[in-house]
């Protein structure tokens, strides 16, 4: 059966592939942006579709559609971006959710909210599970992001007791692939277009820290059983429970984009986790779901596409 979608942040990284899978599907896509981190180049290709649309709106301002269903990935995920406003952060995360969750309270649409890993903090618990409530700096640098979401999950889940709205929230840790910014400011895509400029691949720390690393579309898999999944509202974990030290991650970027840059170390940024590992176990329950594409693949695909974006053959 054909939906009618709203994708908020659609023009985004993640948002553009999960606006490309929409369609795929055959469902009605209104893909709202303000362009922030999200660009036009990103959702070139589906500006003829019959089904989509795309409108360039803030989220922090109310908006009336009638959609069927709401997923909410709107926000600066990238410290770079997000910390160089952090108080326009702090408003997509808990204005922008507020106004989405009305919005899907007045048409009856269930609604999903991106949330994120970084509600864990520099966790104390390894791996993460959605029942560890987390090790956050609520005065830091960070904080305008980790709390932000941590507020719209409080958001979301007052709306499911006090409203009978249906939600459901995703937990998205370290995500990777085609369409990311080339100034998104993580660690894959620095050094990959580090690698590909002959440019000094930069380590923050002894680069001893740990990430897990999804690629988009297993990610975006996720959002979609998650939405589809009835009387499920989570939080729920997904990311690749693969772990690897961000040092050898950028060995394997070097190997694999054939770069002979140099790797220099800089300081640590303030609250900057040092592990991060999904536990997924509730989502491959309740979803049927985990990450299918090894990191060498996806990793790839990404060169592939940085490669293209900043000119190299």
């Amino acid at each position: 059966m054909t939906k009618r979608i709203l994708v908020t942040g659609g023009a985004g990284f993640i948002g553009t592939h999960l606006c490309q899978r929409l369609l795929s599907e055959g469902h009605e896509v209104i893909c709202l942006d303000n362009f922030y981190t999200g660009r036009r180049a990103n959702v070139r290709p589906l500006l003829e579709h019959p089904r989509f649309e795309l409108a360039r709106h803030d989220v922090i301002e109310p908006i009336r559609l009638e959609v069927t269903q709401i997923y909410h990935l709107a926000c600066p995920a990238s410290p770079v971006h997000y910390q160089a406003n952090p108080i326009q952060t702090v408003k997509t995360s808990v204005l922008g959710t507020l106004n989405m969750l009305g919005l899907a309270k007045r048409v009856g649409a269930r609604f999903l909210l991106a949330s994120t890993s970084e509600i864990y903090g520099d966790p104390l618990a390894h791996p993460q599970r959605e029942d560890y409530w987390g090790n956050v700096n609520p005065i830091g640098p960070r904080s305008c992001y980790d709390e932000g979401k941590r507020v719209a999950e409080t958001l979301a889940m007052d709306y499911r007791r006090q409203h009978r709205v249906d939600v459901c929230i995703a937990r998205i840790f370290n995500t990777y692939g085609p369409n990311m910014l080339e100034n998104d400011g993580r660690v894959v895509s620095n050094f990959i277009c580090q690698a590909l400029r002959g440019e000094p691949l930069t380590i923050y720390g002894d680069g001893s820290q740990t990430r897990s690393f999804c690629y988009v579309d297993d990610l975006v898999d996720g959002l979609v059983r998650l939405m589809e999944t009835q009387d499920f509202a989570g939080p729920v974990n997904l990311g690749n429970p693969s772990e690897f030290t961000v040092a050898e991650l950028a060995r394997k970027t070097l190997a694999m984009t054939g770069s002979d840059s140099p790797i220099v170390h800089r300081p640590l940024p303030e609250n900057d986790p040092r592990r991060r590992r999904p536990d997924i176990a509730l989502a491959g329950e309740r979803l049927g779901w985990s990450p299918k594409v090894p990191l060498e693949v996806g990793l790839e695909q990404t060169i592939a596409y940085f490669r293209s974006a900043i000119g190299q053959t």
